[in-house]
């Protein structure tokens, strides 16, 4: 999961860029850049931390130019640790062309030798997104043949990376002179959005709060397997680049990843989450009588619409049991266990009199490594609660996810081989319910019935792409940026079939 944002306008975009990424920070706290173009100049300013950290008054100074885009980082491939992998990516051939991508691809190591072997095109480091910028790179100069840049050669380009790469993949690219080139996978497992200001300009962000938060108006979305084309003038040009797709999104964008106020591919993030909490209270009755429960409160943020529908379709009290400290950034996305772990109590606080005495239902979004579950139920208790229930809107996370989320070895994953019970005792709750999957996928889907499914592997093990098996079973570790030779190609232990 990163953030993505192209601005092609008649005015200064930096600051706008810098305003598309803040409004983007969730998305990734890892690292962050901006690249802007003047006439055939790129200008560019990248470096680990969070926006507000990486650009200062001189950084925003040396970013001239009516077009650029922009990336906030959150790693699931390469190395975390390097400053070098921070987004956007460059290459000078052909035309000269500047990328960021969100997303993860599961052929990158094979393409890396493909690019070395055949290409005759280096990568200088871990990264799968400078891999597919090469490709994009050399699928356009196969395109042009050296001549001038037609829209039709960009397309052709597009339809050769789609032929070529495997996984999830939103791209917004620079090329210099020429104009800004949008596109996604063609199962449209990660989001991108596009939009118009009042003064023409043309925004594309990964997600609609990004457009709106700017004042831009959402057009639509960028299709799967499609290429959007913004020249410089801000004329669009669009195609289908993919023989074939279908609208398969990331469900657990919906679940936790995207921010409430986005839509997503014509869905509401809020509206999912409430009707994730709708579905979610008919799990809870054949778990807990309700009769049983004090209060229901919300383990911020994200569980927030999913406890509140809960509590209504209960007729139980909703009560804010903790106070979150919003300068300490979202546990799921540090880096490191023991990070996260020891983040937990300076994130959260108990409000001692919503607890005590008191049997209370805490709610989540999800629970994926259960570090954060056991420490939360035990601060309830701390607190004096008499007793703790503890449910999941979304299903347990048995399985790797290879698509741009940080779902590492299945090790890691408390559900994974475990059974509720075996979860509930770990975690230390007095009961422990879960969403039901096809129920919360049908909750989602029936906002926007054009969505042909949902891409779920994190919860059923099925990969959408096609190139990723579960024989043998997906939980010995393995080393990063692997292929379909059999190694993982992120940090996520996932064997892939050859």
């Amino acid at each position: 999961m990163c953030g993505i944002v192209g601005v092609v306008s008649t005015q200064p975009v930096n600051q706008l860029i810098y305003d598309a990424l803040l409004l983007l920070q969730h998305r990734g706290q890892d690292a962050a850049g901006i690249v802007t173009q003047q006439e055939r100049k790129f200008f560019m300013h990248k470096a680990k931390g969070m926006v507000r950290d990486v650009f200062r008054t001189r950084n925003m100074r040396a970013l001239p130019g009516t077009v650029g885009l922009g990336q906030v980082r959150y790693p699931t491939a390469g190395n975390a640790a390097s400053e070098e992998e921070a987004q956007p990516f460059y290459v000078n051939a052909p035309f000269g062309i500047v990328m960021a991508h969100n997303g993860n691809l599961t052929n990158a190591r094979r393409l890396r030798r493909e690019l070395f072997d055949t290409d005759h095109r280096h990568t200088n480091t871990e990264s799968d997104s400078e891999v597919l910028l090469n490709v994009l790179a050399h699928e356009l100069a196969r395109a042009t043949s050296g001549g001038a840049l037609r829209t039709t050669d960009v397309f052709a380009a597009v339809r050769a990376v789609h032929q070529r790469v495997k996984g999830s993949y939103a791209v917004v690219a620079l090329i210099a002179g020429h104009g800004l080139l949008a596109f996604r996978d063609p199962n449209g497992i990660r989001p991108l959005c596009w939009g118009r200001g009042a003064d023409g300009t043309v925004m594309v962000a990964s997600e609609s709060v990004a457009l709106e938060g700017t004042l831009h108006q959402l057009e639509g979305d960028v299709a799967p397997g499609e290429a959007l084309f913004v020249h410089l003038d801000g004329r669009i040009e669009r195609e289908q680049c993919a023989a074939s797709s279908q609208l398969y999104p990331c469900v657990f964008e919906y679940v936790y990843l995207a921010r409430p106020d986005s839509v997503i591919d014509g869905i509401s993030v809020y509206q999912a989450r409430l009707n994730m909490g709708e579905t979610l209270a008919k799990r809870v009755i054949s778990t807990v009588p309700p009769s049983q429960i004090d209060a229901i409160i919300p383990i911020p943020e994200s569980s927030r619409p999913s406890a509140m529908q809960l509590a209504q379709r209960l007729g139980i009290p909703y009560r804010e049991g903790f106070v979150k400290n919003r300068y300490v950034g979202r546990t799921f996305i540090m880096p490191g266990q023991a990070t996260r772990k020891k983040s937990v109590r300076q994130k959260l606080n108990a409000i001692g009199s919503e607890f005590k005495g008191k049997s209370v239902l805490l709610v989540d979004d999800s629970i994926v490594r259960g570090t954060t579950s056991k420490e939360i139920v035990q601060m309830a208790r701390d607190a004096g609660a008499a007793k703790v229930y503890l449910a999941s809107a979304a299903p347990p996370v048995r399985y790797p996810n290879v698509y741009g989320i940080d779902m590492p070895t299945c090790e890691e994953l408390i559900a994974h081989n475990r059974t509720e019970e075996e979860v509930r005792q770990w975690i230390g709750c007095d009961a422990l319910i879960y969403q039901d999957l096809e129920a919360m996928k049908q909750a989602i889907a029936q906002i926007n019935p054009a969505v042909a499914g949902f891409e779920a592997s994190c919860f059923d093990a099925q990969y959408i792409t096609g190139d990723i098996s579960d024989d043998p079973p997906l939980h010995a570790a393995a080393p990063l940026n692997a292929d379909d030779d059999g190694e993982s190609t992120s940090r996520l232990s996932l064997p892939n079939a050859g």
